[in-house]
């Protein structure tokens, strides 16, 4: 086990449940400080619910999560610690989640405006200008609407506003999903530069195998209600649990990995 210092998530018997349905089950997990890792499972599994469960937006019925050792659940939430460790952190989700009636630079500064309300107008514009540059977007993407965005776009103007903050923890719901293959392989290849750049810990979402194998130092699986394993794709390859046979062993996760081996981007 990592020494406490080690760890920027812990999640320690997580239980979420939506009247008889339950979701999570004495679920744990740990998530390295400077990782970047990669959470899947199957329908159902409640993938987003986790990540929710771990921001603060859906509260699980017993379980503790804390963050950089900060409890954030239950009346946890509310403490000046927990209020500190929000700002420490930027979210993308899946569908960007975007003001539509306000510009990216905007959008952008909605973070900025709520915790640092002093700012004035230029230094905001400022900083917004930079991440927006710094998500890949060009300069004159500032003055637009999200709806005047592609989709690869729009996912790049939401990580510029989760990047807001300088956070040191970064949550993304699926950010490739709907994007052409050499939109996604453009969207991984930031997001690894920007992790390794800034010392990011990164919280990943996906179902996109080349994604898992190009970026993510570790995966977590999720199946049976809990994190059934965690570990490289090497080592989750070791285990017999179908799941993860089938998911890595398929036609997909085989043709992923040939792709990650012949870039040379595959983890070990």
């Amino acid at each position: 086990m990592a020494g406490e210092d080690d760890i920027a998530i812990r999640v320690e018997g997580l239980k979420n449940a939506f009247g008889d349905q339950v979701v999570h089950e004495n679920l744990d997990l740990e998530v390295r400080r400077g990782e970047i890792i990669g959470v899947v499972g199957g329908s159902g599994t409640g993938k987003s619910v986790l990540m929710r469960s771990i921001i603060g937006l859906q509260r699980p019925e017993a379980g503790e999560v804390t963050v950089f050792g900060v409890p954030m659940t239950g009346e946890s939430l509310h403490t000046p610690e927990a209020e500190a460790i929000r700002r420490r952190w930027g979210v993308l989700f899946q569908n960007g989640a975007l003001f539509s009636t306000l510009t990216v630079a905007e959008n952008v500064e909605v973070p900025l405006r709520e915790y640092y309300p002093a700012l004035d107008q230029e230094l905001l514009d400022e900083i917004a200008g930079y991440k927006i540059v710094m998500s890949g977007l060009p300069v004159d993407a500032g003055p637009k609407f999200p709806s005047e965005l592609s989709g690869g776009m729009r996912k790049r103007a939401g990580l510029a506003r989760a990047l807001a903050l300088d956070p040191e923890l970064l949550f993304l719901d699926e950010p490739t999903a709907g994007l052409d293959p050499i939109g996604a392989a453009a969207f991984d290849e930031l997001l690894h530069d920007l992790s390794r750049t800034l010392g990011l810990t990164v919280f990943l979402i996906t179902h996109d195998l080349d994604t898992l194998y190009a970026i993510c130092d570790r995966v977590a699986v999720l199946a049976d209600r809990r994190v059934i394993a965690v570990g490289t794709i090497p080592e989750l390859l070791a285990l017999d649990h179908p799941w993860i046979q089938e998911y890595f062993n398929g036609p997909r996760g085989r043709n992923a990995a040939q792709s990650a081996e012949r870039a040379g981007t595959g983890r070990d």
